[in-house]
């Protein structure tokens, strides 16, 4: 009777210490499979930050490593006049964009929600600007908004004097935010339509029983249940507002506009910190601005939601 026990037993010790090893190897293992992502993350997100944190304190110049200088580079941006000119454009384009963006992309996913024949064709063709690349969308409205455009070609047809969309300094800024819209428009569609299709019929039946019609069932019914996808639509587009760079580059030239009047805080980052004498510690500076103004929007954001909720 002794023999079977022994023998029993030994399988059991090898199974348990197994069991004891495969418990020692488990807590590695979500590391290894994060390990892709987390170096990643680290190479191109954490250190170009914490490079540029240290830059924005140094004088730090293309071929010549900068030394420590302080708050200097930040002082200098007081009473920079192209920063102060930067920052205004920057907010302005935030508040042009922005409302657009949360409004029309939420009328257009109502219109092309319904299940009617076609309406495939009409979701696809909204959602091409999206997929197409920022510098041929941008180049294709310069020349339709050229002096010798297609725009100004059926004005002058119309018997209208030719409009300087692409010299003017206000109608360029205005001109680069109808083509971020209109570039934005089927991507923030897409979210939109995710949050209706979890919008309950009954509550729209309901409401349509008590009498009302479709602007009062739309702001009811509708904008309620998709407040906070326009809270995180405003919070998107508010950050890539601020930070725009490619349409006004396109449509103002790289010097931005008449005077450098149209450039953005991005344009400045460039411009200022790259080629043989870039002012890399300068740049830095400018884009721990935008970084902290971006921070500041995502907050003033989502405390205005929470102001909603309360």
């Amino acid at each position: 009777m002794a023999s079977p026990t022994l023998t029993t037993g030994a399988p059991d010790a090898r199974k348990g210490g197994g069991a004891r090893r495969v418990r020692r190897q488990l807590p590695a293992s979500p590391w290894l499979f994060a390990a892709p992502g987390l170096l990643i993350t680290g190479a191109f997100i954490l250190y170009p930050f914490v490079s540029t944190l240290v830059n924005s304190f140094t004088d730090r110049r293309t071929l010549v490593p900068g030394e420590f200088v302080g708050l200097a580079n930040f002082r200098e941006l007081l009473h920079d006049d192209m920063f102060w000119i930067g920052l205004r454009n920057s907010s302005l384009y935030v508040l042009g964009v922005v409302p657009a963006l949360v409004l029309l992309p939420l009328l257009l996913a109502l219109l092309v929600q319904k299940n009617i024949p076609g309406i495939t064709f009409f979701r696809s063709a909204f959602y091409t600007p999206v997929v197409a690349s920022i510098v041929v969308v941008g180049l294709i409205w310069v020349w339709l908004l050229d002096e010798r455009g297609l725009v100004n070609s059926l004005l002058e047809t119309l018997g209208a004097s030719p409009v300087g969309f692409l010299s003017d300094q206000w109608l360029i800024l205005l001109s680069a935010m109808g083509v971020t819209v209109w570039k934005g428009l089927g991507y923030y569609m897409i979210i939109y339509l995710a949050a209706l299709a979890n919008v309950p019929r009954e509550l729209h039946e309901a409401a349509a029983v008590d009498g009302a019609g479709a602007v009062r069932r739309f702001l009811t019914v509708t904008v309620p249940a998709v407040r906070s996808t326009m809270v995180l639509v405003a919070a998107l587009s508010s950050v890539a507002a601020f930070k725009v760079f490619s349409e006004v580059y396109l449509m103002a030239g790289p010097s931005g506009g008449p005077a450098g009047e149209d450039t953005t805080l991005v344009m400045l980052v460039q411009r200022t910190g790259t080629g043989l004498t870039g002012r890399v510690g300068y740049a830095s500076a400018i884009s721990v601005v935008v970084f902290a103004v971006t921070v500041v929007l995502m907050l003033l954001v989502l405390r205005a939601d929470r102001k909603e909720d309360a």
